[in-house]
């Protein structure tokens, strides 16, 4: 394996985590904050993911960007190719998720905060779900992605070592 595809391959594993840390911690708040009242809900909301939306989102880009380089170089590779092509499309439905389902909620949130703020908690109450859900769809498709890469490095290092340690006959 030259150089150049084992540092894709292991930024691509890094940003691919760092990715799957922010859809990851959706879920594991989930059943908590269900049980929140809307002034709670919204309070949380609208104040602990300032910066999920543009750090985990140059974690997600980054990621999606080096995954579709490292499935390129891998296109002619066998199984190893294939599962590169697998952890895109987990990864890239992942986002695409996040892009019908979770910005437009996050879109409608913003502007009533612009217009009128006080609405906002019965807003929240209204489309939580449907934010939610987009979360947890997220982090399944996502958590694919990533198990289909990490598949892919492995079935590529596992190939490597048996071709340099052929068992004795």
């Amino acid at each position: 394996m030259t150089l150049p595809l084992r540092i894709v391959r292991f930024f691509a594993l890094v940003l691919g985590a760092l990715a799957l840390t922010m859809e990851s911690a959706h879920v594991l708040e989930l059943p908590q904050k269900l049980e929140y009242p809307p002034e709670l809900y919204s309070a949380v909301n609208t104040t602990l993911y300032r910066y999920f939306a543009f750090i985990g989102g140059l974690y997600k880009i980054a990621a999606i960007s080096l995954v579709a380089l490292l499935a390129y170089l891998t296109r002619h590779d066998g199984r190893a190719g294939r599962l590169s092509f697998y952890a895109l499309l987990g990864m890239g439905l992942s986002l695409m998720t996040w892009a019908l389902i979770v910005a437009p909620v996050n879109g409608e949130i913003g502007r009533a905060l612009d217009r009128a703020p006080q609405t906002v908690p019965s807003l929240w109450t209204e489309l939580r779900m449907r934010w939610e859900t987009g979360h947890v769809i997220g982090f399944v498709l996502h958590l694919a992605g990533f198990a289909a890469l990490v598949l892919s490095v492995l079935d590529n290092g596992l190939r490597t070592t048996l071709k340099s340690h052929p068992a004795s006959t």
